[in-house]
């Protein structure tokens, strides 16, 4: 019987079980880290409606500066269209500024709520357009 030297045998345990442990699925535990732009895209937030404990004159400066004359979910036209006023709503990251959200009405809220980071990023779309 033929003896292998121990050191080549060692190598190649090292390698079966390297190439078997690359095979195993991924856990959630092992997924990739986030870069800082995707964590911020898909941060969870919150949205809340403006009110009388909202900062008035920060809203005022939010509201002149606001970059869409529709709502960002429906496209509906504020102001003389069919869903009138707009209503204000602070989205609430931590550690992040609050970000004024214009919405026509409840059904919008819902859709928003959905897919935060789409509607998030055809505000920034039309901040960027503006400029």
């Amino acid at each position: 019987m033929k003896t292998h030297h121990p050191s080549l045998v060692r190598l190649l345990a090292v390698l079966l079980a390297s190439a078997a442990l690359t095979a195993l699925p991924l856990t959630a535990h092992d997924e990739p880290q986030k870069t800082a732009a995707s964590t911020t895209a898909s941060a969870a937030g919150k949205l809340v409606p403006a009110d009388a404990k909202t900062d008035a004159a920060w809203l005022a400066q939010a509201e002149a500066a606001y970059p869409l004359d529709s709502c960002v979910v429906s496209d509906d036209k504020f102001d003389g269209g069919a869903m009138g006023k707009p209503r204000n709503y602070l989205y609430q990251v931590s550690g992040q500024p609050d970000r004024l959200v214009r919405l026509c009405c409840k059904d919008c809220v819902k859709d928003f709520t959905k897919d935060p980071s789409a509607y998030l990023k055809k505000l920034d779309a039309a901040v960027a357009a503006k400029k």
